[in-house]
């Protein structure tokens, strides 16, 4: 927790004034008592009306005081806890952005979803019960403690003996309840990773009528939730009845020897009344201490996951003179290998490279060969493992990496748009792009010949994810949003394989005409979408198998030929 601690700055004048308004108000809660027992003791002992009212009157007033800083404090203190839950998530969310692909393999989605919403929230709550739980119980125990001794001191030693058996008893349950709550955290990661998953691919589980097995699955891991949540409760929930039967005790204990002193005139009635006001308010606060305890218990293993988050550094790290431009798109892989991390193999061996810039670059292989793996070391979505990448002359690890990301643009297998308009996603590529670079790109692309049907054009309106398009649409939009960078270098991931063979050759043929001064590669399927390409690359298990032309290719790679000869009888038989 201390670690967090720093995100508490912005709202220090909430967290400072909070416990301060508390103190108050447990001054006000402590002087009510002894208010009560002059009433007894002297005003209506003495029957003297006029005190009686004078005192009553002095005790609403107080009361009121209480209440209303009670009241300011409780809001301070929302406002500080939630805020500062507000910058953990910031920050938290921030340092997600900058991970890397090998960072984001490292936690799951639903992890980081379940940290960045159900953990940044019990911090929040943690820290307003800090602020007031963790200030209120201590002072209303010294105070109540204080009064209680200057009444009656003897008396006192009664709850002398509960306190620490009351202490003893939160210790042993806290204890055991910690890596509960612990374990309890990651049962929450699980069920939001079925949730997601389930949402995600909504579709395919009711085309697929899975819907019963998916409820299932989410019984199974709700369950598991369920239980871990109970059993975890079932050790705290102990707290209650223990605190109880030690209070109920304390207070007959402190009734019998006090009302013996009463009728020896030893206490006044009114004494033994507020008296038996601050031990109620001392085992209270000790109540109020275990609960707070146990909601600190959550708040540590949150506190722990999202340390985790925050303790971990990107693998992708910025040199510290960075290369600012990058002057052509020319691409040189030397002697590359790279291993994923937890993997025991390499994924990519020794390859050697080089692309010249304009050239357009066909890549192409069985599902495993590294394909993707291979051109997301171009822009560090990965880094290599041994070797060098280099683009424009320069190892791709001394350009400052928004830079590089500018100039190459991917189109990622799963092509992925955001809520809003066509303008605003294709704005991603470039946030001062005009709507004529906007239209080129689309051009470009082909998406133009549909995006011009709609009435409202860019203004279009894409849903969440961009389900309201079609596979080839979508991914003719992602094409066009790469375009808009004006990047020295683009690749194209799988990213035409739902668009139309007569589709794909005008946007093949739209590159060359358009993009001549633009490295592209292309991973593709089929080879019609690489067939005119300067160089074709066929990769097998991590390696490259061959490289030439469509027809070098043909002569001397036995794959290629293979995979040409399968998919133009595949063509025939349709």
């Amino acid at each position: 927790m201390r670690k967090l601690l720093p995100f508490m700055k912005k709202y220090i004048k909430y967290a400072v004034l909070c416990p301060i308004l508390m103190i108050l108000e447990v001054g006000a809660d402590i002087v009510i008592p002894y208010l009560m027992s002059m009433i007894v003791d002297v005003g209506i002992a003495g029957r003297d009306i006029n005190y009686v009212v004078k005192v009553g009157i002095t005790m609403i007033l107080v009361a009121l005081f209480g209440m209303t800083m009670g009241i300011i404090s409780s809001h301070y203190g929302a406002k500080a806890g939630y805020g500062f839950a507000a910058e953990v998530r910031k920050t938290t969310f921030e340092k997600v952005q900058s991970f890397s692909y090998a960072n984001l393999d490292k936690f799951s989605v639903s992890s980081l979803i379940t940290r960045l919403t159900n953990d940044c929230n019990t911090l929040g709550q943690v820290a307003m019960m800090s602020l007031r739980l963790a200030v209120r119980a201590p002072f209303m125990m010294i105070f109540a403690l204080i009064m209680a001794l200057s009444i009656n001191a003897p008396l006192a030693g009664v709850f002398m003996v509960s306190v620490p058996v009351m202490a003893v008893f939160l210790i042993i349950i806290l204890s055991k309840a910690r890596p509960l709550f612990i374990k309890m955290q990651s049962r929450v990661d699980r069920v939001n990773a079925i949730i997601q998953e389930n949402l995600t691919g909504i579709r395919v589980v009711k085309s697929f009528n899975r819907q019963s097995h998916e409820e299932q699955r989410f019984k199974e891991r709700n369950d598991s939730l369920r239980d871990t949540a109970l059993y975890a409760i079932s050790k705290v929930i102990m707290v209650g009845p223990l605190m109880n039967i030690v209070t109920y005790s304390t207070i007959i204990a402190v009734l019998w020897f006090g009302g013996k002193q009463v009728v020896a005139g030893g206490m006044g009635s009114g004494e033994l009344i507020s008296f038996v006001t601050y031990i109620t308010q001392i085992l209270m606060s000790l109540m109020m201490i275990s609960m707070f305890f146990m909601q600190l218990l959550r708040g540590m293993a949150s506190a722990s996951r999202i340390n985790e988050v925050l303790g971990t550094d990107s693998e992708i790290m910025e040199d510290s003179n960075p290369v600012m431009n990058m002057t052509n798109g020319d691409i040189k892989f030397d002697n590359v290998s790279f291993t994923y991390p937890f993997s025991p193999e390499k994924t990519l061996k020794n390859i050697n490279l080089e692309i010249k810039s304009g050239e357009t670059v066909g890549i192409i292989g069985s599902t495993g060969s590294s394909k993707s793996t291979l051109v997301q070391l171009i822009p560090r979505l990965y880094d290599v493992t041994e070797g060098v990448v280099e683009v424009g002359g320069v190892n791709v690890k001394k350009y400052h990496i928004k830079s590089l990301r500018d100039k190459v643009a991917f189109v990622l297998q799963k092509n992925v748009l955001f809520s809003g308009t066509i303008r605003e996603n294709m704005k991603w590529g470039n946030e001062n792009a005009t709507d004529e670079q906007i239209i080129n790109a689309l051009k470009v692309s082909q998406a133009w010949e549909f995006v011009s049907k709609y009435e409202d054009g860019l203004d279009h309106i894409v849903v969440q994810g961009g389900d309201n398009f079609s596979g080839g649409q979508k991914q003719r939009l992602a094409i066009a949003r790469a375009l808009v960078k004006s990047p020295e270098i683009i690749i194209l991931d799988d990213s035409t394989s739902a668009v139309d063979m007569a589709t794909d050759a005008k946007i093949q043929k739209a590159f060359k005409q358009d993009l001549g001064d633009v490295t592209t590669m292309i991973i593709a399927q089929r080879i019609s979408s690489i067939q005119q390409a300067d160089k074709i690359l066929v990769m097998n298990e991590g390696e490259i198998e061959s490289m030439g032309t469509h027809e070098t290719l043909m002569e001397s790679s036995p794959v290629y030929k293979e995979i040409y000869e399968s998919q133009k009888k595949g063509v025939v038989g349709q």
